[in-house]
């Protein structure tokens, strides 16, 4: 069966009428029930198409735990005998299971869930509704979106699913529908309807920008499918917002319009990056809107525009309001970084900007973030306290990936090998090299200069999170 549903349920499902125009043409209006018939109305043929494309996904990790010996071998008495061979005794591992859901999006069994569903699992195992079950293999895990897509191997067989519907064309009141397996009972359908668009202060990912619905969603919902009246996904449950672990009509997906673009990104075979903007931007507080003459605070402003970016060439200038990105209005800084990330690289997308003396319109060609210079990434080896550190040279293309400011340039730390010198002297991935001995640090040859010979004292300089942090290593 191929889900394939468009307005195949017909008005009343969602409480609408048709009205006819007097030049015969007819038009889709949403209205209130406006008779007992279209309350008693039932969702049962929309979730009979779309239960068969929502999934169960079973995880397993093992875990290592730390073997601690009994207190007993605390007591002197005790270690008389023993020894402390009980204090070196080996890390036990310990197995994980978690579940969560998932949307089959593609009939050859591509399927979108959450990476925390996912994360660093050792195995992930996909049961559909006829019971069917399938390994399923990553194809990207996005966790700036809390994204993850996977694919199962159907041998052949078209599966059933769900198309991508239209974030955009949602309206707060709208009613969706949450399938999902909430808490290990089995496949379970909630109702509600939208109750916020663009809520941007969730604090889920680096991406805050999520539907905001009241339809009941619980632990094991994670990855399930929002479903609009006409059949199409508006989303995937990602979170809720509760003091007891439970729903409290406060739910969050993310839009699917964010979930094509990152199926594009996985589809593409090549390292997945979003389009930038390529310039600083601060949401218009009513301090910044005293201060530029706005009557209200609406929009994002520019603080400053990188000279290889895309802002430039389109023209835009430090101190330009972004009010709207594709004629849809922006109301904050993470707005404005939502509607350029689901834009489609390669095409271009008309911004609105407002200027001291005008409002106008410019056409902003969406482009990945270069990787300018090239990372030249590499562990750094020898008798020094940096070894063990893989580091890179940071551009926008690498910043993207590490979720930091664009404009960042310098020598980053991507990662640290454990027992290395540099793992205990306790720098950490994300620290950028500044200085070493004096020298300035800004590309990875120099700092690979800068640590080739042996020194006596090393002192080191990084800056972590804004500050500049500095150590001193003798021997």
């Amino acid at each position: 069966m191929v889900f394939r549903m468009k307005f195949s349920l017909g008005v009343a499902l969602v409480a609408a009428l048709t009205i006819v125009s007097p030049s015969g043409a007819s038009a889709q209006q949403r209205e209130t029930p406006a008779a007992r018939e279209q309350i008693m109305l039932s969702f049962a043929p929309l979730v009979r198409e779309a239960a068969p494309a929502v999934v169960n996904i079973f995880t397993h990790k093992s875990v290592e735990q730390p073997n601690r010996p009994s207190p007993l071998f605390n007591d002197p008495f005790f270690r008389r005998f023993f020894g402390d061979a009980f204090d070196n005794r080996q890390p036990r591992q310990r197995q994980e299971n978690s579940l969560g859901s998932g949307v089959i999006v593609r009939p050859d069994g591509l399927i979108v869930t959450n990476n925390h569903v996912i994360n660093e699992a050792d195995s992930i195992r996909v049961v559909l509704s006829d019971r069917r079950e399938f390994d399923a293999d990553i194809l990207l895990a996005d966790d700036r979106t809390d994204l993850a897509i996977l694919r199962i191997d159907s041998d052949g067989e078209e599966l059933p699913f769900i198309e991508l519907g239209d974030s955009d064309e949602l309206e707060v009141g709208d009613l969706v529908l949450a399938i999902g397996n909430p808490f290990g009972v089995g496949q379970t359908v909630t109702s509600g309807i939208v109750s916020g668009l663009a809520r941007t202060k969730v604090g889920i990912s680096d991406f805050n920008f999520f539907i905001q619905t009241d339809a009941a969603i619980n632990p094991g919902n994670s990855g399930g499918a929002l479903l609009r009246m006409d059949g199409t996904l508006a989303g995937i449950n990602t979170a809720i917002f509760s003091r007891s672990g439970g729903s409290q009509g406060i739910g969050f997906a993310v839009p699917s319009n964010m979930v094509r673009t990152v199926i594009a990104g996985a589809s593409s075979g090549v390292a997945f990056r979003r389009a930038w903007l390529g310039a600083k931007s601060n949401t218009v507080t009513p301090d910044i809107a005293e201060a530029v003459g706005l009557e209200r605070p609406n929009g994002v402003i520019l603080a400053d525009v990188h000279p290889d970016g895309p802002a430039k060439r389109a023209g835009l200038k430090s101190r330009d309001i972004i009010v709207a990105v594709g004629g849809q209005p922006v109301f904050d800084d993470e707005a404005l970084r939502f509607r350029i990330a689901t834009g489609q690289v390669g095409e271009t997308t008309r911004l609105t900007v407002r200027r001291p003396d005008r409002m106008f319109d410019v056409d902003l060609l969406l482009e990945q973030p270069p990787e300018n210079p090239p990372r030249n990434e590499v562990q750094l080896q020898g008798p020094h306290p940096l070894a063990g550190a893989t580091v890179a040279n940071l551009s926008p293309a690498l910043a993207e990936e590490m979720g930091r400011d664009y404009f960042d340039t310098g020598v980053v730390i991507r990662d640290i090998a454990s027992r290395s010198p540099a793992h205990r002297l306790q720098f950490r991935s994300g620290d950028v090299v500044v200085e070493v001995n004096g020298r300035a640090i800004t590309k990875v040859g120099e700092l690979r200069d800068a640590v080739a010979e042996r020194q006596s004292r090393w002192d080191i300089s990084v800056r972590r999170n804004g500050r500049r942090l500095s150590l001193s290593v003798t021997g």
